[in-house]
């Protein structure tokens, strides 16, 4: 009687055990990566995002729109900056909670400097030439930028700045990177341009065809070209190098067709070893991405207007984590938090 009671407990024994161990296996599990939304419904569409600490966050748009937080995403207070209220402003590079660099695109193309967390704003560089259409900036350091636009008459405008900002210096025409027919840069993000190393950057190009410039080298992407809508918006740079001033082997590249944002092909690439080579993703992002990012380790987050993509071994397989669109995604400089913003004045923040 005993072996046959004690036969018939095992199983519910071990069924208890069983839902013990899933309810402790749920217990110590890391939660799924989600995007927690903390503002939307704005009249501005936010292209410009830049992440200083975890808790310092400055974006810039459409409508003469900056917009800053001071408690990471919380609480926000909203500029539109006096005498550009038609102006659309693209990009943004902040540095502090006070001190932040704002680019307008098209013509003039004006590029304008708060030091007083924009509650005024200096006009620091402006270029009125026929056709001009800034795309995007980048920073080294506190001092030295660079800033780079469509073509002019068949070459990419650049402009360098070595005193944070506080004047800009075109860099001569002749020096510039030549353009394709039709060949041009997306400003839909502020990333198609990253700097490599102490003193070189690297930009991407799209439309009829797509492009990486490094210097004087010009090297062919993989990436899907071909139309106006087609090609890179931007690209991401590994920096477990940098330190060493040796960066800029680890590049990824996503774009695709912003014109049909679902579509998965040829949408992302990555090299290792500086582009000479490049991989095409096992699971690539699910459709037209314009903005990637390195946010530590092996992680890489993508966004575009179909949803956003994560990836937890350096590009090669990527996972959706929403299909809510976003523009650019960037992690804080000093902190790992990471924060997206896009259309209707959303934005959000990543949680893993």
């Amino acid at each position: 009687m005993y072996y046959i009671s004690g036969m018939k407990i095992f199983p519910l024994l071990c069924c208890i055990f069983a839902i013990l161990s899933l309810h402790a296996v749920a217990q110590h599990s890391p939660a799924a990566p989600h995007i927690q939304q903390l503002t939307s419904g704005a009249h501005t569409s936010l292209r410009g995002l830049s992440v200083v600490t975890n808790k310092i966050i400055w974006v810039s748009g459409s409508n003469g729109t900056v917009g800053r937080s001071t408690d990471g995403g919380n609480t926000w207070s909203w500029i539109t900056v006096p005498g550009y209220e038609k102006r659309d402003f693209r990009d943004i590079e902040a540095f502090d909670q006070n001190t932040a660099i704002i680019m307008a695109i098209a013509e003039p193309a004006d590029i304008l400097k708060t030091t007083d967390g924009g509650k005024t704003w200096k006009l620091v560089y402006e270029n009125t030439t026929k056709g001009m259409f800034l795309d995007a900036m980048e920073f080294w350091n506190p001092d030295s930028g660079i800033v780079v636009g469509d073509p002019i008459n068949g070459r990419f405008f650049v402009a360098r700045s070595f005193d944070g900002g506080d004047t800009w210096h075109d860099i001569p025409y002749l020096e510039l990177p030549k353009a394709d027919s039709g060949e041009g840069c997306f400003a839909s993000s502020g990333t198609n341009v990253r700097n490599l190393e102490r003193d070189a950057a690297a930009f991407v190009s799209g439309g009829p065809h797509s492009r990486l410039f490094i210097r004087d080298k010009v090297i062919d992407l993989p990436i899907l070209q071909g139309t106006a809508t087609t090609g890179a918006n931007s690209i991401a740079v590994k920096d477990h190098n940098k330190r060493n001033g040796k960066g800029g082997k680890h590049l990824i590249v996503v774009g695709g067709d912003f014109a049909n944002d679902t579509l998965q092909e040829k949408n992302c690439f990555l090299t290792n070893d500086g582009g000479n080579t490049w991989i095409r993703p096992a699971t690539p992002p699910h459709g037209y991405r314009s903005c990637v990012e390195f946010i530590g380790g092996q992680n890489v987050i993508c966004c575009g207007t179909s949803g956003v993509d994560l990836s937890t071994d350096d590009g090669m397989h990527w996972t959706l984590v929403t299909n809510t669109g976003y523009h650019v995604c960037r992690v804080a400089k000093k902190g790992h938090a990471v924060f997206f913003a896009g259309s209707n004045g959303r934005i959000a923040k990543l949680t893993l």
